[in-house]
């Protein structure tokens, strides 16, 4: 029974995800740890999450845990407090950017990374047994409230940043919340780092009025035409739980995942001669190419922060993150955090004097176009058998199968991939051709579609 997909949990609210299977979800996590220990229990901003929040922490109680409840906070909040005070795993309550109507359960090592897949596997067997752990009056838990999550981690990511040098460089910044986590985050970094800056939808609201979670061009393009009006030095804008971070340079420019990756990649290993960085297959070869006159190198994983952050820990890599706007630094902590990205930009700016449109247009003109198309999960394995043909890999293009299926050709690479959480499969494509790379996404969605529909055929004709 598989039940966590790339980044944990996540179900419609009312559907699938109801008080029962998250009493029974999270009753299996303390099973698996023989309800030894201290729990934390965190959560997003949803309007289910403070009631599911609370069933978590209950169900905890009542396996004999003592639990911290953080409240609401960033899930890479909740991940940095983990250690710090010396937990045994976190429960967080989030959907990340998912839609309003999703929730979801996301699971936290003691070392504060998200359990490895083994654990996860460990937790659906016990939920599919209904082993849940319940003890006597005597040994039922305590439930304490802990306030100071944010502050906590707000200062581990100004240990880790020069704040001297970002005050000088009197910054002015447009940050936007997008009515999620970073509400009690962001703002209080931004202060602290003596960064004038406007807020937009700076308050809870798990309905997402300002605009819908995840923070794709379309869905920020309010927030991009303010960041000029206000004459900022960049923008911001975070997802529903803070661990992905989008930014606008100060010319409006909307700045596409892929490139923030490569710009901190470059500095990373620049400050850490022949470093290493961890990304999956769907970034993009400027990672490799502004990484290369350091000596340094990349290793591919599988999509999902979860690869990327324990790869990272084993290879001791200097560098990590995906090409979605969540960023791993390996000196602050491994796990996506929008919060130290925008700090660390901040720290770019005033190291290097230059403005952000500037550092992005020093890097290698790559050009990275996504695509969807609809697969009933029993056609996924049929599908990615005949994507080598559908891209003529024959003809000599190097096949790479880490996660999907991704091809080379003379003009750039495709990606097919099945989605983590959704009946989905997601296209990649790049080249340093913004034309060639639309067509080679749109093609090959084409394809696949065609493809798609042909199995169905072929399916219903069997039964």
């Amino acid at each position: 029974m598989r039940l966590f997909g790339t980044n944990g949990i996540r179900e419609v609210v009312g559907g699938t995800l109801d008080a029962r299977f998250v009493t029974d979800i999270v009753g299996a996590v303390a099973e698996v740890h023989e309800g030894k220990g201290t729990a934390i229990v965190g959560t997003d901003a949803r309007t289910s999450s403070p009631a599911l929040g609370r069933i978590a922490a209950g169900t905890l109680a009542m396996a004999g845990m003592d639990v911290l409840e953080l409240g609401i906070l960033p899930t890479p909040a909740i991940q940095y407090n983990v250690p710090r005070l010396h937990a045994s795993f976190a429960v967080v309550i989030t959907a990340s950017h998912n839609p309003p109507e999703f929730n979801g359960i996301k699971g936290i090592a003691a070392d504060g990374l998200e359990f490895p897949r083994e654990l996860e596997e460990r937790v659906e067997a016990a939920y599919a047994a209904r082993r849940g752990r319940t003890v006597d009056f005597a040994r039922v838990g305590t439930i304490t409230p802990v306030p100071d999550g944010a502050s906590r981690y707000v200062d581990g990511i100004l240990s880790c940043v020069n704040v001297d040098r970002i005050r000088q460089r009197k910054l002015r910044v447009l940050v936007d919340c997008g009515n999620g986590t970073s509400t009690v985050s962001s703002p209080l970094l931004l202060q602290k780092l003596g960064v004038r800056y406007v807020a937009l939808n700076a308050t809870f609201d798990g309905t997402f009025p300002g605009h819908l979670s995840e923070p794709t061009e379309a869905n920020v393009a309010g927030t991009v035409r303010t960041v000029t009006a206000v004459g900022a030095d960049f923008g911001v804008v975070h997802d529903g739980d803070a661990d992905r971070s989008v930014f606008i340079d100060e010319k409006g420019r909307y700045i596409p995942g892929e490139k923030m990756l490569a710009l901190f990649a470059r500095e990373a290993v620049r400050a850490h001669p022949g470093g290493l960085v961890v990304t999956p297959v769907t970034s993009s070869d400027a990672v490799a190419e502004v990484i290369a006159p350091f000596g340094g190198s990349v290793l591919f994983t599988r999509v999902g922060s979860p690869v990327v952050a324990r790869a990272m820990q084993e290879h001791k890599a200097v560098m990590g993150g995906e090409e979605n706007g969540g960023l791993i630094f390996a000196d602050h902590q491994l796990a996506r955090d929008g919060a130290v990205t925008l700090a660390k930009v901040s720290e770019i700016l005033a190291t290097t004097g230059q403005p952000l449109s500037e550092l992005i247009d020093s890097l290698p003109p790559y050009h990275l176009v996504k695509e969807k198309v609809a697969c009933p999960v029993p056609l996924r394995a049929k599908l990615l058998d005949a994507v080598p043909g559908l891209l003529d890999a024959d003809s000599g293009g190097e096949v790479t199968r880490i996660d999907g299926v991704k091809v080379r050709t003379s003009k750039g690479w495709v990606l097919v991939r099945p989605s983590g959480t959704e009946p989905l499969c997601r296209i990649f494509a790049e080249s340093r051709d913004r034309a060639v790379a639309e067509e080679l996404a749109r093609g090959t969605a084409r394809r696949v579609a065609s493809l798609v529909e042909d199995l169905e055929r072929e399916s219903l004709a069997r039964a």
